[in-house]
Order: C-alpha cells, then structure tokens, then sequence
C-alpha cells in the first residue's frame, strides 16, 4: 500500500512540473498584449492624361436578317477604312463586338411577331495622339457610324502621380491616428502595419446616338485632367 502511495505522489509531481511553467508562459503573454490604433487614410492628385480610348458602333437595320448583316458588313468596313486613314500608324483598332438579333412588334398582343432584324458591329479605337480625337469622331460619324458610345481619357504611366497621392494619404491617415489618440489620451507609438491601394480613375466622356453635322464643323474634344487616387491603412502602436 505504501509503495501504491508514493507512486501516485511521484505521478502528481511529474504533472504539476509539466504544466505549470506552460500556465505561467500564459499569463505572462497576456499581460503584454500590444495595444493599437488602426487608421485609414485618402488622398488624390490630378494628371494630363496621354491616351484616349473611343468607342463606337454601327447599327443597321432591315427586314431580313441577311440584309441588315449586309449593310452593317458594308458600312463598318467604311468605318474602319476611314479610321485607319485619319489614325495612320498612331494608333490601334480592334472590332470590340458584334451582334445580330430579331426585332418584336411592340403591338403584338399574343404570339411574338418578328418586324426586322437589327445588326451592331462595334468598334474601338485606342491612340496616344489626343489632338486626332475630335477628327477621329468626325470621320467615322461621315463613314456610316450612328453611335458613340464612350471615350475615355487615361494615363499610360502614373507612377509619379500614384506617389503623390499615396504621400498625401499617409500625412492623412496619420493625422487621424494622432487626433484619435489624442482624444483617447493615450501616446501615438511607431507603426506595426502599413498597406495601401492606389487606383486611377479614367476621365469618362458618354456619348449617345450621334446626330447628322455639317462636314466643316469639327468636333471640339478638351481632354482634363485624371484623377489618380490612394488610399492608405495604417496600424499604430499605442502606449
């Protein structure tokens, strides 16, 4: 019985020595937990942009669907036959999509009824010469195109405006972070954490269905500016 004792004492000692330095490696890591302040900071600058993407489109209509794919054929080949002369080797154009679909008596009151078929080839155009933008319009309008669907101005490298705005998010988040501190009464320490996204945003010109012009009138196209914007998250320590 004495031996049964001591063996049983042996085993409760054996398990006191295993677990209690892990209950104090516990104790002490959670009477050192770091105390933070987490801030998101926005910024923005503004840019020439240096390139232009248009987008326009042919449609066509008739009562087959043989003849308006026809017409549509016959007219975006003009189209791009007069880009291609006006853009010269200063650009790209690429067939952006194309459809053919029936078109419904809207008065129909039971079995659908199809009236005509509408064909759309579209079209896009990406340069670098920005002063060809309006003629570029001009002379597709001439050719056959009857829409336009949008032009884009964007920058081709914004690598030095993306800093700009990436600095003037930091100055900002950072000034959250102090006011935040300062009104919780506590100490603004160094930063554990910094991560940021930077985008740009492209200058959008919509456009809808093209109207008849005089062939002397150009159309005036006045770029802007881009918008390059940051946006910065910071994690700072807090005593």
């Amino acid at each position: 019985m004495k031996l049964r004792l001591r063996a049983a004492a042996a085993g409760l000692a054996i398990l006191m020595l295993v677990f209690a330095p892990a209950a104090r490696a516990d104790s002490s890591a959670n009477s050192f937990a770091i105390r933070t302040i987490e801030v998101d900071g926005s910024g923005e600058t503004r840019t020439s942009p240096d390139t232009a993407d248009l987008d326009l489109a042919i449609d066509t209509q008739a009562k087959t669907a043989e003849e308006a794919a026809n017409r549509n054929a016959a007219l975006a080949a003009k189209v791009i036959d007069a880009l291609k002369s006006k853009l010269g080797d200063k650009g790209k154009i690429t067939t952006a999509g194309y459809s053919l679909n029936p078109e419904y008596d809207p008065h129909a009151s039971e079995k659908p009824r199809i009236v005509g078929y509408n064909a759309q080839n579209t079209v896009t155009l990406h340069t670098e010469a920005l002063d060809l933008v309006g003629a570029l319009i001009d002379a597709a309008i001439a050719a056959g195109a009857n829409r336009v669907n949008s032009l884009n101005f964007s920058v081709k490298d914004d690598t030095k405006a993306r800093t700009e705005a990436i600095a003037i998010a930091t100055r900002d988040a950072r000034a959250q972070a102090q006011a935040l501190a300062s009104a919780l009464g506590v100490k603004l320490g160094m930063v554990l954490k910094a991560t940021t996204v930077s985008q740009a945003r492209p200058i959008p010109m919509r456009m809808g269905y093209a109207m008849a012009m005089s062939a002397s009138v150009a159309t005036p196209v006045e770029p802007g500016e881009v918008t390059v914007s940051a946006t910065v998250s910071l994690t700072f320590e807090i005593e």
